[in-house]
């Protein structure tokens, strides 16, 4: 087998391995040409695409690992500023550094994409080879599926832990089913917050792939950008990665649109795909008591319950989202640092942080909001062993 660099999807256009990632929308071809067609992900951003491709001995593809070359630590959801600091500190520089993730999506999903195992293998060992070769500081592979995460270990990665939560649909034949399974205190107020939205004239909308148009795209593109302008920040993505990734993966997206009097007022993009979806964008123009928790997680469920989607990713951090129904899980990144004495102090770090991640991982169990007896909610395995 052997390993090529590529610095654009478009030099590789006959290559879809959409059947070796499981369908996830995240890592598509169209996703990701998105992003470096738009350019959101580009070295002007920081995101410098530098993919490893792997071929056999008939020069047909194999694998595929998404990578860039990145100067900061900006749109990833795991948090490395500190071992950025470090390096710093010590007249070394961190950046750049190769990162292996779907773009601004804190999503688990397949990092490792590969027709077998052994492609798999090649390709985890293969970055590390590619990042000695351009003597970048470190690899971060982030939101690695389990499988991959086994893989990352045997070749050398550390593994860090974080926590999201998320929604398990237990065959729920409508939402009043699910709201039965919560404690009495948690549906009262998932029920409070809906009769508050209600009160303020709002109804809601759901479009899905060609039903979305021009106009809906752009409100929610506003509601988009209005979210960062509020908090005094640059929206990562442009109006154009949406439009191509509606041209290109229609049903990858789903708005849910809060209209007063038809006329709209808010706007959550959800993404989905192999029987999940996955929460991703908000906006609103007004405020509205309970709106943001109804929009983006309630609509989000009742829509999977109709549709007998099996899973909602709700998206990075969030404890609030414990008390509507979704459960804390642990989630994983793996990492390769050039230094070995830098390697050795991280490595005892993430040993601390696990147990602390563990312990509120436990503490949160602690307060599930389903009844006792409510059988159907599975806590989530535990991490693979070292």
């Amino acid at each position: 087998m052997q390993v090529e660099l590529l610095h654009s999807l478009a030099d590789l256009p006959d290559f879809d391995w959409r059947a070796w990632s499981n369908d996830n929308p995240f890592i598509s071809p169209a996703f990701l040409r998105a992003m470096e067609n738009t350019g959101c992900a580009s070295e002007d951003t920081g995101w410098q695409p530098c993919h490893l491709i792997l071929y056999d001995q008939r020069r047909q593809p194999a694998g595929f690992m998404p990578m860039y070359l990145k100067t900061h630590s900006q749109g990833e959801f795991v948090f490395d500023m500190a071992w950025a600091r470090a390096f710093s500190q010590y007249g070394l520089e961190y950046y750049p550094k190769l990162l292996c993730a779907a773009p601004f999506s804190p999503v688990t999903g397949p990092r490792l994409i590969g027709r077998n195992a052994q492609a798999r293998r090649v390709l985890a060992q293969a970055a590390i080879e590619v990042a000695r070769r351009l003597k970048v500081s470190s690899i971060h592979v982030l939101f690695p599926e389990q499988d991959d995460l086994a893989v990352l270990r045997e070749s050398g990665y550390m593994v860090r832990e974080s926590v999201q939560f998320h929604w398990n649909n237990a065959d729920y034949a409508d939402f009043d089913a699910f709201l039965a399974s919560l404690t009495y205190d948690k549906r009262k107020k998932i029920r409070q917050e809906a009769r508050k939205v209600a009160q303020a004239d709002i109804t809601f909308e759901y479009k899905r792939g060609k039903q979305i148009t021009a106009e809906d795209l752009s409100f929610f593109f506003s509601c988009y950008c209005n979210t960062y302008y509020e908090r005094g920040r640059q929206p990562y993505l442009s109006e154009a990665f949406f439009s191509q990734l509606l041209q290109h993966a229609p049903d990858s997206l789903l708005l849910v649109i809060a209209q007063r009097q038809g006329a709209p007022v808010a706007c959550a993009m959800n993404m989905i795909g192999n029987n999940k979806m996955y929460g991703r964008y908000w906006g609103a123009h007004e405020y509205i008591p309970g709106l943001h928790f109804e929009t983006c997680y309630m609509q989000g469920i009742r829509y999977c319950i109709a549709h007998g989607i099996a899973l909602f990713e709700g998206g990075a951090q969030g404890e609030h989202k414990l008390s509507r129904g979704l459960l804390p899980q642990a989630t994983y990144s793996a990492h390769w640092i050039a230094r070995p004495e830098f390697a050795d102090a991280i490595h005892r770090f993430l040993d601390e942080e696990t147990v602390h991640v563990q312990a509120y991982l436990d503490e949160l169990h602690e307060h599930s909001p389903f009844r006792k007896q409510d059988s159907t909610q599975v806590r989530p395995a535990p991490p693979l062993p070292e």
